[in-house]
């Protein structure tokens, strides 16, 4: 016989940790980071008779301006076994009575399922009254969370995690490393750094960025229960002129070994491309000489947020300075990101959302590029589900204020091309 259970929030975040189809946005403290953008939460548990938790729901309510209704958004719920039919059902049951006090005009769900063995979960969904989004492109703006991200298996030690990405990749994380970048976990106080690399990376790749107190109320949610840290790459001058003077020893005697060689049309290649690597490497030498006069004590290159809730780690968000890319700290922060969470106790990386093979000139085709070469695979859920509640509320949220926000965007863009062409 299935029931409510009344259980404290470590309970709960307990359950979801340990739960397969469990995820960082069902925990309690993910909910409370999100009162900052207007969101408030209430919660549910179900179990049997003896109280062992089976199923939990964090539901997220917004209110919908001058309507006095809200939307009620379980993200990555339910957190329960979906094969069992009557728990999904009572869940649902105890859904639509909390959603009902709320006055929500529709229940929206995106399940953590995979879609290869759960593709009869969605007829059963449609049966209890959900309507189905369809299975969108990883990238498409109709869902709130990417219903394609990608996943990286770190449940393996430092070698073979290398050995899992793209050849050149490992190349250019084995480069990173010794190119005199430190990649460290950060606190509280570094996060007006990072917030300024992520105006940085907006500007370049032209996206809306949040302003700091965004960032400062995940933090003080998430990062106490161990579920966030903030990541920073630092250049350390020193450490590169050192790793250059290396290099260039190295190519000097090179180039005397290969002089030495008996004449040939591979000798003459072999020291053009010596002598372009010695001249490329003193250049790098005496930029390098500038950076230590201008940033002595180091300069900070880029930085990231990993989150992780159980076996799941999430790169959440990542942001990069334009200057010394050739330094290569992304690479260098990514794969120690990856072994922070192996170490903590992950098993998967997600990197988040991505259009799946895109092609080369679509906007999504960098991004595609970027993280399939990190040993990831496609992670492909069931998708978005709409319970409805108040339909006519429900057409014009979810109908009526899309079509009209996207014929505002088209009619900006007209004029502007307009003045463009007067």
């Amino acid at each position: 016989m299935l029931k409510l259970l009344n259980i404290i929030n470590k309970e709960h975040n307990r359950f979801v940790e340990s739960h397969p189809f469990g995820d960082l946005l069902q925990l309690t403290d993910w909910a409370q980071s999100k009162r900052l953008t207007g969101w408030y939460s209430r919660r549910i548990a179900v179990g049997d008779e003896t109280g062992e938790v089976l199923g939990t729901a964090m539901l997220l309510f917004k209110k919908v301006p001058k309507t006095g209704s809200t939307l009620c958004y379980i993200s990555r719920g339910f957190v329960c076994d979906f094969n069992n039919r009557p728990l999904v059902e009572f869940m649902l049951k105890e859904a639509l009575k909390i959603a009902g006090d709320e006055n929500a005009y529709a229940i929206k769900i995106d399940p953590d399922l995979p879609l290869d063995k759960h593709r009869s979960t969605i007829k059963f969904l449609k049966s209890l009254g959900f309507r189905h989004r369809g299975l969108q492109d990883g990238m498409s703006k109709d869902n709130i969370q990417p219903r394609q991200t990608m996943v990286a298996d770190i449940d393996k030690d430092d070698k073979e995690l290398l050995q899992s990405f793209e050849r050149n990749n490992r190349t250019k994380v084995r480069n990173a490393s010794r190119r005199g970048t430190v990649v460290y976990k950060a606190g509280r106080a570094e996060l007006g750094t990072f917030v300024e690399l992520m105006k940085e990376t907006g500007e370049r790749d032209g996206f809306l960025t949040r302003d700091i107190t965004y960032f400062e109320s995940m933090y003080d949610h998430l990062n106490p229960n161990g579920h966030l840290e903030l990541f920073l790459v630092k250049l350390i001058p020193e450490d590169v002129s050192a790793s250059l003077q290396e290099d260039l020893v190295k190519v000097e005697k090179d180039i005397e070994k290969t002089g030495r060689k008996k004449d040939s049309g591979k000798k003459d290649n072999q020291l053009a491309d010596l002598w372009n690597r010695r001249e490329k490497l003193s250049k790098q030498l005496v930029e390098i000489e500038v950076i230590k006069q201008e940033h002595p004590d180091g300069i900070i290159l880029s930085g990231a947020l990993l989150a992780q809730s159980g076996h799941k780690s999430y790169y959440l968000y990542g942001a990069s300075s334009d200057s010394y890319r050739e330094y290569l700290p992304n690479h260098n922060m990514q794969f120690e990101m990856m072994k922070y969470a192996r170490d903590n106790g992950a098993k998967t990386y997600d990197f988040g959302g991505v259009s799946v093979s895109p092609t080369q000139d679509s906007p999504h085709f960098g991004l595609w590029q970027f993280k399939k070469v990190w040993g990831t695979e496609v992670s492909e859920k069931i998708g978005e589900f709409d319970y409805v509640i108040n339909q006519p509320l429900y057409t014009l949220a979810e109908v009526g204020v899309p079509m009209f926000q996207k014929g505002k965007v088209k009619l900006n863009q007209l004029i502007r091309n307009r003045r463009k062409g007067r």
